[in-house]
C-alpha cells in the first residue's frame, strides 16, 4: 500500500495543542459515518461539534468530494443535528432529525426522516412515526425505504399509539410491565414500546411531490412490515435489497432461562411474508448483507461461548433463500466486521483487527483472504464505488482521529492506495509520539501495546509511566478514542501504555482464550509483563507510575490494585468489582451465565483481596450504567473505606476517592462531565504519582 496523503493536517502549528486545554479539546469536531450515492459521485459523512452552550454535541451533514479536487462543504445546519444518512437511487440524501414542522413545535417534535434533494433546496419530512424514528436504509435501485421506529406494543394505528404517547406523558406515568427479557440495554429502560420495521416508496422527483410539498407532511406512507415483532428487533441489524423487494434482519428467539439469541428472517416488503433464513442453535447470527446482484446474503456468526470456550465469530455466505450455505474464509484465524459487497457480488471487504490495527481485507467466496491496507491504522465505515475500482472509509489510529479517505482497489495484487481526502475536520497537532512496545510472557506468548510518549522525555527526563487498559475484554487499542484519549495525560507529561493482553481481539482465537473464564491469570499477569518491558525504556520513570480502566479494564485496575502495590494510584471506570452478584444484575445476564459459572467467578473477584489493597483509589462510576450497574461502584466504594489496607481514619477521611455522576452512563459522554473527569483524574494522579500538593478541584464540583 501507498499512502498519498498531502493535506494541511501534516503541517504543524506553534504552541500548546489542544490537548494542553480541556476546552480546546472537548470543542474538537468528530467524525461518526460515511454514505456514498449510488452513482459514486457523492459522499456524506456526518461530524459532531459542540453546541453553543458547550453542553451537548450535535451532528451535522458534511458533503466530501470523492476525487479529492474540491473542499468539503456543510450540507445541514439543524438546531438538534441530523444522523444516519443514506443516498436514495436519485441521488438524494435521507437523514434523520428532529425538526419543527408547521403546527409541531420544536419541543414537541419527534426524530423524522428528511430529503435534502440532490437538485438543490430545503430539507423536507418524508417520514415519520408518532414515537419517532430510529433509523432509514434505502434500496440502491428501487425508491423503497426501510424505517425502524419504536411502536407500542397494543397500538392499533396511528391514532391509538399517539393517544397512548399522550396519555403516558400527560399523567407522568413511565411504569413499565413487563413479561420476558431483556428489561434495558446499556443506558436505557426497554418498553413498553419497541422497534418494528415499517416500508414505502418515497415519490418521483419528477412528479414534484418530495419538493413541493407542505413541509409538515409525510410523503411516505410507512407499512408495518413487523406488526408481531414484540421484543425482537430490539439492537437487530437489518438490509433491504437492491430492488427494494426483500429484507433480511436479525431477529431475537428466546431460549429459555432469560436468555435469548439471534436468527436471520426473511420478509417480503410486497406481502410481509416472513421465513428463518439461517438459524444456528449454537450461535448469534448478525449484521446481515444482501449482495448487489440480490442473489446472496452474507452474515456474521458468533458462536455461544461457555466457560471454557471463548466465543468465535465466522463469516457464512447463502442464496437469498437460505440454500448453499458455506462458510468463507474458514482458516483465517481473525474476526471479521464491517462487511460490504464488491459491485459484481465475488466478494466482500471487511474490517477486523490485526496485531494493534484494523485494516480492510478482502474476501472472496472461495474463501481467499487478502490485507489490503497495511498501515498503522483502524479502519470503519467502509463503503465501495459502484464500479468496484475503488471504496471510501474512515480512517483512524492514535495518531490521528478519523478522518475520509479513498482506497484505490487492486484486487489482483492484493492491495491498495489510500488517500486522505481535503474533509471537514484536520488532525490536531499532537503533544508527543507514538511508538510500540513489546515483550514475551513466561509462558512464550508475544504481547504488545502502544506507548504514547510527551514531547521531551529521555534518559535525562524520564516520563511517569501511566498503564491504561482496554476494556471489553473482547477488544483492542488500535484505533482513536474521544473517550479514552491517552493524549490528555501525555500532554500532562505523562507516557501513557496502551496494551492487548489475553483476550485481546486481533492476535488469534488461541490468544483470547488464554484468558477466557480466568480473568485474573493470563491477562493480569500480561499487563505486568508489558508494563515492565516499558518500564525498562530509558524514557520511562519507572518510580512513578499509575494504572487505570474503564469497564473490564476496570475490573482488572481493582484486581492489580489487590495483588499488586507497584503502582503510586489506581483509576478504576465503571468496573466489576464483585463478581458473585454481578451477573444477574447486568442488562444481559445470558451473557455472563455463559462467560463464567459461579465457581470461576469466584475465582476471578476482586473483592476478596479488598485487605490487600494499599494504594489510593479513584473509584469513578455513572448511575445510569446498565452494563456495570452502579452497586458494583457503590460496593467497592464502601469495601474500601471499611476493609482495605487503606481504610477510612476516625474522621471518615481517606486517601480513596469516589467520583459519582448520577445523569451518566458506562461512559461519560456530556462534554462538561467528561471535562471533569479528566480534571479530577489529572489532579488525582499528580497529587499521587508526581508527589505534587492536592490540586484544586473544578469549581462546578462545589
Amino acid at each position: 500500500m501507498t499512502d498519498t496523503t498531502a493535506t494541511p493536517d501534516d503541517q504543524a502549528t506553534p504552541g500548546p495543542t489542544p490537548f494542553h486545554d480541556l476546552d480546546a479539546y472537548i470543542a474538537l469536531p468528530r467524525l461518526t459515518s460515511l454514505a456514498l450515492s449510488p452513482a459514486g459521485d457523492r459522499l456524506a459523512v456526518a461530524v459532531s461539534a459542540l453546541n453553543e452552550d458547550k453542553t451537548k454535541y450535535l451532528t451535522a451533514l458534511w458533503q466530501v468530494d470523492p476525487t479529492g479536487t474540491t473542499p468539503a462543504h456543510r450540507l445541514t445546519r439543524g438546531l438538534t443535528g441530523e444522523s444516519a444518512p443514506a443516498f436514495t437511487a436519485d441521488g438524494d440524501l435521507l437523514f434523520v432529525a428532529k425538526r419543527p414542522t408547521d403546527g409541531v413545535a420544536e419541543d414537541d417534535a419527534k426524530p423524522a426522516v428528511w430529503l435534502l434533494p440532490a437538485t438543490g433546496g430545503e430539507a423536507h419530512q418524508v417520514a415519520t412515526r408518532p414515537g419517532g424514528v430510529d433509523a432509514v436504509r434505502t434500496a440502491r435501485e428501487a425508491a423503497t425505504v426501510l424505517v425502524t421506529a419504536d411502536t407500542m406494543p397494543s397500538a392499533t394505528g396511528l391514532a391509538s399509539e399517539e393517544q397512548l404517547l399522550e396519555a403516558r406523558k400527560t399523567r407522568c406515568v413511565s411504569a413499565i410491565l413487563h413479561s420476558d427479557y431483556p428489561v434495558r440495554f446499556w443506558d436505557h429502560d426497554l418498553g413498553p414500546a419497541a422497534p418494528r420495521l415499517f416500508t414505502g416508496d418515497l415519490p418521483g422527483r419528477a412528479a414534484g411531490v418530495v419538493t413541493g410539498q407542505t413541509e409538515g407532511s409525510s410523503a411516505v406512507d410507512l407499512r408495518d412490515l413487523t406488526p408481531a415483532a414484540g421484543k425482537a428487533l430490539i439492537e437487530s441489524s437489518a438490509d433491504l435489497s437492491p430492488d427494494g423487494s426483500t429484507v433480511v434482519t436479525t431477529w431475537s428467539v428466546p431460549t429459555g432461562q432469560g436468555a435469548v439469541r439471534s436468527r436471520l428472517v426473511h420478509i417480503d416488503v410486497a406481502t410481509g411474508e416472513q421465513r428463518v433464513l439461517a438459524d444456528d442453535p449454537d450461535a448469534e447470527l448478525f449484521e446481515p448483507r444482501i449482495s448487489p446482484d440480490g442473489q446472496l446474503v452474507a452474515y456474521l456468526v458468533e458462536s455461544l461461548s461457555t466457560p471454557d470456550e471463548a466465543p468465535t465469530v465466522t463469516l457464512r455466505v447463502s442464496r437469498l433463500d437460505g440454500s448453499e450455505t458455506r462458510q468463507v474464509a474458514a482458516d483465517w484465524d481473525r474476526w471479521p466486521a464491517s462487511l460490504v459487497w464488491l459491485p459484481d457480488s465475488t466478494g466482500l471487504l471487511v474490517v477486523a483487527d490485526d496485531g494493534g490495527r484494523a485494516p480492510v481485507f478482502h474476501l472472496t467466496l472461495a474463501g481467499g483472504v487478502r490485507r489490503l491496507t497495511d498501515d498503522d491504522a483502524a479502519y470503519s465505515g467502509v463503503v465501495v464505488a459502484p464500479d468496484g475500482r475503488c471504496a471510501y472509509a474512515l480512517r483512524a489510529s492514535y495518531a490521528h482521529p478519523a478522518e475520509v479517505v479513498r482506497l484505490d482497489l487492486d484486487l489482483d495484487a492484493g492491495a491498495a492506495t489510500v488517500t486522505a481526502l481535503p474533509g471537514p475536520v484536520s488532525r490536531p497537532e499532537l503533544p508527543g509520539t507514538l511508538r510500540e512496545v513489546s515483550t514475551t510472557t513466561d509462558d512464550g506468548t508475544p504481547v504488545r501495546a502502544w506507548l504514547a510518549l510527551p514531547e521531551g522525555a529521555s534518559a535525562e527526563a524520564p516520563a511517569p509511566l501511566l498503564l491504561w487498559i482496554h476494556g471489553g475484554p473482547l477488544g483492542s487499542w488500535n484505533s482513536w478514542s474521544w473517550r479514552w484519549c491517552p493524549w490528555l495525560l501525555v500532554a500532562q507529561g505523562y507516557a501513557v501504555l496502551l496494551p492487548d493482553p489475553a483476550l485481546s481481539t486481533g492476535y488469534g482465537q488461541e490468544f483470547i482464550q488464554r484468558g477466557w473464564g480466568e480473568w485474573g491469570k493470563a491477562p493480569f499477569t500480561d499487563l505486568m509483563a508489558i508494563t515492565d518491558a516499558a518500564e525498562e525504556l530509558a524514557e520511562i520513570d519507572g518510580s512513578r507510575t499509575a494504572a487505570m480502566g474503564g469497564s473490564f479494564g476496570g475490573y482488572m485496575a481493582n484486581w492489580v490494585a489487590g495483588h499488586t502495590d507497584r503502582f503510586d494510584a489506581i483509576v478504576t471506570h465503571a468496573s466489576l468489582w464483585a463478581l458473585d452478584g454481578f451477573g444477574s444484575t447486568t442488562d444481559a445476564g445470558y451473557f455472563w451465565r455463559r462467560e463464567m459459572t459461579p465457581e470461576m467467578a469466584l475465582a476471578n473477584s476482586p473483592h476478596l483481596s479488598v485487605a490487600q489493597i494499599v494504594t489510593p483509589m479513584l473509584v469513578i462510576h455513572g448511575d445510569k450504567d446498565y452494563r456495570v450497574p452502579i452497586g458494583e461502584g457503590l460496593r467497592l466504594w464502601y469495601e474500601l473505606l471499611s476493609s482495605s489496607g487503606l481504610p477510612a481514619d476516625a474522621e471518615g477521611r481517606t486517601a480513596h476517592r469516589f467520583l459519582y455522576f448520577p445523569d451518566e452512563n458506562h461512559w461519560i459522554l456530556t462534554p462538561q462531565h467528561a471535562k471533569v473527569w479528566y480534571q479530577v483524574v489529572t489532579a488525582f494522579l499528580a497529587e499521587h504519582v508526581l508527589g505534587q500538593p492536592a490540586p484544586e478541584l473544578p469549581e462546578v464540583l462545589g
